[in-house]
């Protein structure tokens, strides 16, 4: 067990007593994590990624992901993470291919990487290939921002935000999409979905002129960076029994590892990016993307659950396309 509960009981233990069936269905998203590369290092990074970091997905991987995905129509998007994933030299090769093949692509942007030398015209390839844009802005706030990410994020965020709105992106009728991702800076739950957005969208036109299309709110999972915080402050136990007793029967039909696989950055298959971090394997049993035929191999079998699959259940839910109900 990930996590010593106290006063609660596992999450596993708590799915069957409420007697839920939470197996895999059909895929419908494929998230491949690119590296651990980034130019941030953010408090709550579940990933602990940074300058620093060396692992990246090789074009071998990347290949073999293309041809996997080639032979799957039913997996509609491609959601590219990192680290930052524009650093990785195969990007745009990945991005590109997927596209062709008429699927969704998602690039998972932290807007500041897009000011980096190397990276001027990728906010123009992103538009070109109409590839959307989920980007983690977690506060419309300079202070709440930079607290989070660092003296200088919020303004670099503001300035990326400003060209990608100069280029389209979150324009009506444009067709380029630019969501915005909200994460607490705390350990509590975020606020509404619908009223937090609404926020979001008067203060960013209100101050900088910025428009986007939609906001998610994402939970902060006791993992990683932030587990080590809340570990810091002795906030762990409360978060836990805040996640614990704010546990939704209807946000847990809806997780997103229910019809999402995750891939990591050297091939190894994973039920969430989140399971990922923690290297839980795939259903418990290490696999890669080597090992399997097809990807609708995995359609049908066991997820396998932690204590901290209690951050995607809490409240109205989180997901990587924010709230589930």
């Amino acid at each position: 067990m990930l996590l010593q509960l106290k006063n609660y009981e596992p999450f596993q233990q708590r799915v069957a007593s409420e007697k839920l069936s939470l197996t895999r269905r059909a895929l419908e998203t494929l998230q491949i994590n690119m590296g651990k590369r980034c130019n941030q290092a953010c408090h709550h990074c579940h990933v602990e990624a940074g300058p620093k970091r060396t692992e990246m997905m090789d074009r071998s991987t990347v290949d073999r992901l293309l041809d996997l995905a080639r032979r799957l129509p039913s997996i509609r998007t491609v959601d590219i993470t990192g680290g930052a994933p524009e650093l990785n030299p195969h990007f745009r090769l990945l991005a590109r291919e997927m596209r062709a093949m008429g699927k969704e692509v998602i690039d998972r942007c932290n807007l500041t990487v897009l000011l980096m030398e190397g990276q001027e015209t990728t906010p123009e390839f992103l538009r070109d290939h109409q590839i959307r844009i989920i980007a983690s802005l977690p506060c419309y706030s300079r202070q709440n921002v930079d607290q989070q990410r660092g003296s200088g994020v919020f303004e670099a965020s503001v300035t990326t935000l400003r060209r990608l709105n100069g280029l389209g992106y979150g324009v009506p009728e444009t067709g380029l999409t630019l969501d915005l991702i909200y994460n607490p800076v705390g350990a509590f739950l975020p606020p509404p979905q619908a009223a937090l957005e609404a926020d979001y969208r008067r203060e960013l036109k209100a101050q900088f002129g910025i428009v986007f299309n939609r906001l998610f709110t994402l939970t902060n999972m006791p993992i990683k960076r932030f587990l080590h915080e809340l570990e810091r402050t002795n906030e762990l136990d409360e978060y836990m029994s805040l996640l614990a007793s704010s546990f939704n029967p209807s946000a847990a039909r809806g997780v997103m590892c229910r019809n999402l696989i995750s891939i990591g950055w050297d091939g190894q298959i994973y039920d969430c990016d989140f399971n990922q971090m923690l290297e839980i394997p795939v259903g418990g049993r290490r696999r890669t993307i080597w090992d399997i035929e097809s990807l609708d191999e995995l359609a049908g079998t066991s997820i396998a659950f932690d204590d901290h699959c209690y951050g995607c259940t809490a409240g109205a839910g989180s997901s990587c396309g924010g709230a589930l109900v």
